[in-house]
């Protein structure tokens, strides 16, 4: 795809993410979810839960896109939810200490720690119940929606159970089989036609990185269809749909180009975070019995991949806005349980003063993988005459914990240091009705 230089925060908009958004606090020693929650006429059942998972959102990435964005006064939208803690995510993997996110995001589904690759399977390689099954299992409605491949590592976790990640052909054809989620939005169309069959988004020959139809399984899209789901391919037809059941493929893989700064980088989803996730809730809402959906923007942990700031934040700030709509979506619909939470850092990012002396890189190379980890910036912080720049320790994910905000039934036991196993018990719990 083109180079594509754009602002990635507007004035305006940062204003109106800090809105309405009150103080975040966490409160302690209020038994079976007495307190604010509970005194605005919320259920101590959650009906409704919305995840939402930033990918590789370590605290000093969500800080970036906070000064970024709305500045040293302001407050991020997912900063504004009542409750706040924090997730250690060490996976069970017998030879690497750090996570990855197939491993991170089984945690979150299934309560359950396992090797690194692993979707939903124990380490030894059984089947483990998600909060996606859990929630069917309550007549509840369900969703996936991300700016990756619908298949990846995270959405995956939720609705499928393979021994390794990469089989994402097989974690389609569970979806259409199996668990069958009534929402299904996102990239990664390539996954779902066989080779030959290039879809509604054929292959950039101008990309370096392959991308073409390969699925395993034949065309899946075919069988998504004949089984009821409205197969939709871009923001037009996603509105136009009335389907109680949509499977969305906007893109051949993800829905963004993840590449170092000036390198082939973009971040701009034909079909944005919140559109599809608005969608999503309007679909699940009409359930009586309500609904689980997971909701990730994986353009913040590719980005920082690449050890690109300006496109993480660009990312993290959609994340942001996404959670003000789900946040509203809340406020109207008493019930819902709303969590965000990283499902571990990427880039050992660090938020650092401008000072030409404090360059930890070899400023002198030409090689792609020094430059690349130069530091980035220097960014404006919005509403003032500061500046501040990003530096990186890697290109790969870190062990530091994850910051989580949550708001709605059962939030305040998630305001605490725990593993991510443990957001799945709390999750489970509150849509149970248990505490």
């Amino acid at each position: 795809m083109r180079t594509v230089r754009q602002t990635w925060f507007s004035a305006g908009g940062a204003v109106a993410l800090t809105l309405g958004l009150a103080a975040s606090a966490s409160v302690q020693g209020q038994p079976d979810g007495q307190g604010a929650d509970r005194g605005r006429g919320s259920p101590a059942t959650a009906r409704n839960v919305v995840l939402v998972v930033g990918d590789g959102l370590g605290i000093a990435a969500r800080e970036a896109i906070r000064l970024a964005t709305v500045g040293q006064d302001g407050q991020l939208a997912m900063d504004g939810l009542r409750y706040a803690g924090w997730t250690r995510t060490d996976s069970a993997d017998p030879e690497e200490a750090v996570t990855d996110s197939a491993a991170s995001a089984t945690a979150f589904a299934t309560g359950v720690r396992t090797y690194n690759g692993a979707v939903s399977v124990d380490v030894d390689g059984r089947p483990v119940a998600t909060l996606l099954e859990h929630a069917q299992r309550l007549r509840k409605a369900t969703g996936l929606v991300t700016t990756a491949q619908v298949t990846d590592a995270t959405p995956a976790a939720f609705g499928a159970h393979v021994p390794d990640r990469g089989d994402q052909s097989e974690i389609a054809r569970q979806y259409v089989e199996v668990t069958r989620p009534d929402v299904i939005l996102g990239g990664g169309e390539d996954w779902w036609y066989p080779a030959g069959d290039e879809g509604a988004h054929p292959d950039d020959p101008d990309d370096p990185r392959p991308e073409v139809s390969r699925s395993t399984a034949g065309d899946l899209v075919a069988r998504a269809q004949a089984v009821g789901y409205d197969y939709v391919t871009n923001a037009e037809e996603l509105a136009a749909s009335r389907s109680g059941r949509v499977l969305g493929l906007f893109a051949n893989e993800e829905m963004f180009e993840q590449a170092p700064e000036g390198q082939g980088d973009e971040y701009a989803p034909t079909v944005p975070l919140a559109t599809m996730t608005a969608k999503a809730l309007d679909v699940l809402s009409r359930d009586r019995q309500g609904f689980f959906l997971l909701v990730e923007e994986e353009g913040v942990d590719e980005m920082a991949h690449a050890n690109n700031a300006a496109r993480a934040i660009q990312a993290g700030q959609a994340l942001d806005e996404t959670v003000a709509l789900v946040r509203e979506f809340a406020e109207r619909n008493p019930g819902t349980l709303v969590v965000v939470v990283g499902d571990h850092e990427t880039g050992g990012l660090a938020v650092e003063n401008v000072d030409t002396a404090d360059e930890s890189g070899d400023t002198a190379s030409t090689e792609p993988a020094v430059t690349q980890s130069l530091e980035d910036g220097p960014f404006p912080i919005a509403g003032s005459d500061l500046q501040f720049t990003v530096d990186w320790t890697t290109g790969s994910h870190t062990g530091g914990a994850t910051p989580l905000t949550a708001e709605g039934p059962g939030a305040d036991r998630l305001a605490r240091s725990q593993h991510s196993t443990d957001v799945f018990d709390v999750i489970r719990e509150a849509m149970r009705g248990r505490r």
